[in-house]
This record gives C-alpha cells, structure tokens and sequence, in this order.
C-alpha cells in the first residue's frame, strides 16, 4: 500500500481512514446543504439571474450582498479568533496584493460567462443534480475556462 504526499491543507500520512471518510462526509453534507439553499433562495433560477441584469428585481443583489457581508464577517472572525485546522494548523487568512487590474479582468470574464450562460459555478453543480443536462455545455466551459486560465495565468495581469 503506498501512502499519499503530505500536502499542506491536505490531512497527513498518518491521518486515519476513518477520520478522512469523516472529513469527506462533512464536506458531502455541506455541499448538500449548501445546493438546498441555492434551490430555495432561488439563486439557480435563471429568471431570477435575468430579472438581476435588466435591474427588474433586487433578489438576487440582496442574496449577494448578504453573501458579501457574511464573507466579511466570517474573514474578520477569522483573522481575528487564532482558530486552527483538523489538523492543528492556525487558520491564517492573507491579506491580498493591492491592484485593480486583475479584478477589473476578473470580474469582467466572470460576468460575461455569468451573463451568458445565465448561471454562476456553484448552481452548475445544483442544475445537474436536478437533472438539468444541458448544464453540461457549460460545465464543460466552465472547466476549459479554467483550464486556460492555468495555461495564461503567468501572462495576465496579477
């Protein structure tokens, strides 16, 4: 039997297979959750997502910005508690580089693919789970999305 890499943020070698499946059921538990949420908030629906770019309906602003606040609280809570990881590690929360332009790209590209396709990446996962197939075009975007930005990430402005 071979052991895995010990990978920072990853649990060690000697964590047992117990604890990981633990972890895992955690994480599973919370990705449920987390899709029930979006199904009821209404935050896969489409209409909701169209009626937010013609400024018809303040919905979904509202879901955003009380996602933003909660972000913001949490990440002061963070920085400030010394609260530490599973694995005993503290919990650090960086402060991030100054610059605009990486946001300006970054928000304009996400946008645009939000626009379009009508969805963000966490209902992706929430429509395909409620069997909407078509979803699958723009996973698969999504991904090759990502990918390039891998590929370009050294060329883009940062």
């Amino acid at each position: 039997m071979t052991s895995a890499p010990n990978i920072s943020g990853v649990h060690p070698q000697s964590t047992s297979t117990t604890r990981a499946a633990t972890g895992l059921l955690a994480y599973l538990l919370a990705g449920l959750y987390f899709g029930a949420v979006l199904v009821k908030s209404e935050a896969a629906s489409w209409y909701r997502i169209q009626e937010m770019f013609r400024f018809e309906a303040f919905h979904m602003f509202g879901l955003i910005g009380s996602a933003v606040l909660t972000g913001m609280v949490t990440t002061m809570l963070l920085r400030r508690s010394g609260l530490k990881s599973r694995d005993g590690q503290t919990i650090q929360v960086t402060a991030k580089d100054k610059g605009w332009r990486r946001y300006v790209f970054g928000g304009l590209t996400f946008g645009v693919g939000w626009g379009l396709a009508g969805v963000c990446p966490g209902p992706i996962f929430v429509l395909l789970g409620a069997g909407v197939w078509p979803i699958l075009i723009v996973l698969a975007f999504a991904l090759l999305g990502t990918y390039l930005y891998g590929v370009l990430k050294d060329r883009l402005p940062h």
